[in-house]
């Protein structure tokens, strides 16, 4: 363990992750179909999405693995969000990685690593990652092994190959750097609704008002 914990710190330093820092406020200026042309724009790394790309409504959240407001709507909102539209079509759920430090971004690396191109897998393991944030925060790269094992078997080696890679790193923070300079993501939650952007914390019932309300036009 101790090898993967130097191989983490050597990676994923302060300074080799600045730009994981929020730049500037959000901003008002584009109309909301502009939005939501930018926020369908392909990105580096491929999008992690439940339900079918024509699906009569997309949200697309920008979260971060250490977010507190993130995992509460992981845990409480979307089993509820994926019962209701996701499983039945009338919704299309994209997440989108926003690592607002280190372990954020460690830990959104080894979600990819552990589900590969699987959307299912790899949001199970974002539950899994969400629901032991907080021995993420005190016990990262022991908890990032763990979880990787029980989900797809990874070994510590693994792990620290995965955490290690700046392919990876590199599509990651290109991403985040979109989404902070083209579509002004300053903050997780941060969710785009067919391009409305809202920002911070959401629950059910105002959700499940969006929806239907879209769902009527």
């Amino acid at each position: 363990m101790p090898f993967i914990r130097r191989a983490f710190i050597a990676v994923l330093s302060l300074a080799a992750l600045s730009v994981f820092a929020p730049l500037h406020p959000i901003g008002d200026a584009m109309a909301q179909s502009a939005v939501a042309a930018l926020v369908a724009k392909p990105l580096s790394l491929p999008d992690m999405a439940l339900g079918p790309a024509k699906a009569p409504v997309t949200i697309v959240e920008y979260a971060s693995m250490t977010c507190p407001h993130c995992a509460a709507f992981e845990q409480n909102v979307f089993p509820m969000l994926r019962s209701k539209y996701i499983d039945n079509g009338k919704l299309r759920f994209v997440f989108r990685d926003f690592p607002l430090d280190i372990k954020a971004a460690a830990t959104s690396m080894v979600a990819r690593c552990v589900a590969g191109e699987d959307a299912g897998k790899y949001f199970d393991a974002v539950q899994q990652l969400f629901k032991a944030q907080d021995e993420l925060m005190e016990h990262t790269t022991e908890t990032l092994t763990l979880i990787g094992k029980q989900q797809s078997g990874m070994s510590e080696q693994d792990v620290e190959a995965c955490i290690k890679n700046q392919a990876q790193l590199d599509r990651l923070q290109a991403d985040q750097n979109f989404a902070i300079e083209t579509l002004k993501v300053d903050a997780t939650p941060t969710f785009f609704i067919n391009g409305e952007r809202v920002k911070g914390a959401i629950s059910f019932e105002e959700l499940d008002s969006k929806i239907k309300s879209l769902l009527k036009r």
